[in-house]
């Protein structure tokens, strides 16, 4: 079952006798995966589970839902916001990123780490700050102070992994779906229950302008019923520039070649996001949020004539790439889009033939940067407590 139906399946919107009792079953397991998430809660609440604390602040950044919930944006303006910010006296070699890196592969541009999608997007966004990757964040931690020096980490994707002690604790909330349908996993995409939410320091509420203003209220109401003395912030993925390759790549079946090209020679060009005013865009992605990424296609004023979306952290290969190149001529597109995500990971396993003549339907990928609508001097007041060490201890 690809994404978009699974999707479909545990929100009620398929019907029938078979989904339904599929729904059921999909019930009975979440309520074991429920019992084993409250469990270990439990155990780390009582500290019967060890947390071990790192020599240095801690700040994670996680959520409680599976999908993209906008965790990325948000860690890289961290990262810039406590290195730009004299106040916090933190340089670049003293910050570093924590990663589990998911499906991590070698990357020949980063040589020193296996990146995969995310965190090649984030040590491109922060080339001066450490991105370490490994599933063990207590032993990624242990190795970032010692060997590089780092005196504040930030912790991606942390919210679940209890064992290594954070001094703040910020999760990103869904605007467009918070609450993944209000049912743990398999019959929902939470990862543990919304009362975790008890744990967090702030919650930033991603994507708030696609929904209305009655539907944000909504969801800041639960959020200060669950816990009243947790920040909340409201903020966009705003798209900021349209990445362009240079010369422009042209697939074919048989024109393309498997090879590792570094971001830098693969994409030269930048463009204004009014450069995607009135065009016909065909877009693909394999994100968590696929919705989330059409939408805001939508809002630049471009024209969104056709879409392809494949499951998230999808492994491209050339017939994909050929088949999304034919659609998109067959409906006309101008341009053919993506998300950075997409585009990190098809620039780390291709390297495409370049045409001699000038392409009229190029590849191009949208730069999204997260911006506060409300919030973020609070937000910051939190940052400034935590680098002071005035932060209760976890």
């Amino acid at each position: 079952m690809n994404q978009d139906d699974f999707r479909k399946l545990i929100s009620g919107q398929k019907a029938g006798l078979g989904t339904a009792l599929l729904r059921l079953l999909l019930g009975f397991a979440a309520a074991g995966y429920s019992i084993a998430v409250r469990a270990r809660n439990f155990l780390y609440s009582k500290e019967w589970l060890k947390v071990h604390r790192a020599d240095a602040a801690v700040i994670s950044v996680g959520n409680i839902t599976v999908g993209g919930t906008g965790k990325t944006p948000l860690v890289i303006w961290l990262c810039k916001e406590i290195i730009s910010d004299s106040r916090f006296q933190i340089s670049n070699s003293q910050c570093a990123i924590l990663t589990r890196g998911y499906k991590a592969t070698k990357n020949s541009k980063l040589k020193t780490q296996n990146y995969s999608d995310e965190p090649a997007i984030l040590a491109e966004s922060c080339p001066e700050v450490k991105v370490i990757v490994n599933p063990d964040r207590v032993a990624g931690a242990a190795e970032t102070v010692s060997k590089f020096g780092a005196s504040t980490l930030i912790m991606d994707d942390g919210f679940q992994h209890r064992r290594l002690a954070r001094d703040l604790d910020i999760v990103t909330i869904d605007a467009t779906q918070p609450f993944g349908y209000g049912k743990m996993l398999p019959a929902g995409l939470l990862r543990e229950p919304v009362a975790s939410l008890k744990r967090a320091d702030a919650v930033v509420i991603t994507r708030c302008d696609q929904i209305t203003e009655t539907e944000l209220g909504q969801i800041e109401k639960k959020l200060e019923a669950i816990n009243p003395n947790m920040i909340i912030a409201r903020s966009i993925h705003a798209p900021t520039f349209v990445k362009y390759p240079e010369p422009p790549v042209i697939p074919g079946k048989t024109g393309i070649q498997k090879n590792s090209e570094t971001m830098d020679s693969c994409l030269r060009r930048n463009d204004s996001i009014e450069h995607l005013k009135d065009k016909k865009i065909f877009a693909f992605c394999g994100i968590g949020n696929p919705d989330a990424f059409l939408n805001t296609i939508k809002t630049i004023g471009s024209e969104l004539v056709g879409s392809k979306v494949y499951n998230d952290h999808h492994h491209y290969t050339d017939d994909c790439l050929a088949d999304i190149y034919e659609q998109a001529g067959g409906l006309k597109a101008d341009l053919i889009l993506t998300t950075q995500k997409d585009w990190t990971k098809i620039i780390s396993d291709f390297r495409f033939q370049i045409s001699d003549f000038e392409s009229s339907r190029p590849f191009a990928y949208i730069g999204i940067e997260i911006k506060f609508l409300a919030g973020e001097d609070k937000l910051r007041g939190l940052i400034e407590k935590t680098l002071a060490g005035k932060m209760p201890k976890k």
